[in-house]
């Protein structure tokens, strides 16, 4: 197996939603925050559903992979529910390998609210349930050991289950990749992915926003330096200024594509490091694997939800 996605395994809720809206409810824009259950059957309730689709970050890229024709695969938690076995059959269907066997729990399958403003920017409100609570347990081993390379998403880091989940992987794996996730992420845990990303990673995913924040900036040249001097793969999206990544005193740069119709974009980090990864476990050069990160993330901002297919 080339690669072996590790993350939440989440079911995605679709909807679009005006600035007021956002404002009305505390919420952020492009971010993602987490909530009870409480709180989220009450947004649920006020929300016109689009769509509703299998998803995760880490769910999202290995789905992309697939579709690349790479054999992958996925470690999430589910429950036996009917969105646990919507989510578990969404992936087989796509051809990914999914080492997880759902059992009745205590706690429902995890689920996103998705909610899309005018400007396609996507604000995330998650409700971890199962999903949050993955363990050493849930990890299976042979999957690791067998995989080229494991590739983690910063949501999965959090004290208790998820942290040993995510050490024990790590302990276990041939290449390590991981995506910082949402910049409030890093803010949770600044030491902690800047130690992993410095000592344990061989590929980090980020977004301009996480990387300053990580290394307590507000100069992307200072991201330059920081990336020259760690020695390991750095890769950062910019959005509109397309992305770069580093690696010793090797910078590449892509152009982002212009002319795009863009709907929404959800999913546009996910299906780039799909495109990357794709691109580098092929043997492509850097600016080739930014390339097709590229083209992924093109791709999925110009339709709705992160899936292609």
């Amino acid at each position: 197996m080339k690669i072996l996605g590790i993350g939440n395994a989440i079911v995605d809720v679709i909807c679009k939603v005006n600035d007021q809206y956002l404002l009305e409810n505390g919420l952020t824009k492009s971010t993602m925050k987490l909530v009870d259950e409480n709180e989220f059957k009450k947004l649920l309730s006020t929300l016109k559903i689009e769509e509703t689709v299998s998803g995760g970050s880490v769910a999202n890229s290995i789905v992309g992979l697939s579709q690349l024709q790479n054999n992958v695969g996925f470690i999430g938690k589910i429950n036996s529910d009917e969105l646990g076995q919507k989510y578990k059959e969404g992936l087989i269907k796509e051809k990914v390998q999914y080492f997880y066997d759902n059992r009745e729990e205590i706690l429902p399958t995890g689920t996103c609210l998705i909610l899309i403003t005018p400007d396609s920017e996507r604000t995330m409100i998650t409700f971890l349930g199962i999903a949050g609570k993955i363990s050493e347990k849930d990890i299976n081993e042979n999957a690791v050991k067998e995989s080229e390379m494991i590739f983690l998403e910063g949501y999965l880091w959090d004290e208790g289950d998820p942290k040993s989940a995510f050490d024990k992987a790590m302990s276990l794996a041939n290449k390590k990749a991981m995506t910082l996730s949402d910049q409030f992420c890093v803010k949770r845990h600044k030491d902690s992915f800047l130690n992993l990303v410095k000592n344990k990673l061989d590929i980090t995913f980020a977004n301009e926003q996480e990387i300053k924040s990580l290394i307590d900036t507000k100069k992307f040249s200072d991201v330059i330096t920081f990336g020259k001097q760690l020695g390991k793969l750095l890769i950062i999206t910019r959005g509109e200024k397309g992305s770069i990544a580093i690696k010793n005193n090797e910078v590449v740069e892509c152009e982002a594509k212009s002319n795009l119709k863009i709907i929404d974009l959800t999913g546009a980090g996910d299906l780039f490091a799909a495109g990357y990864l794709h691109g580098f476990i092929n043997k492509f050069s850097i600016e080739k694997s930014l390339e097709k990160g590229t083209e992924m993330s093109s791709k999925i901002i110009q339709k709705i939800g992160a899936r292609l297919n």
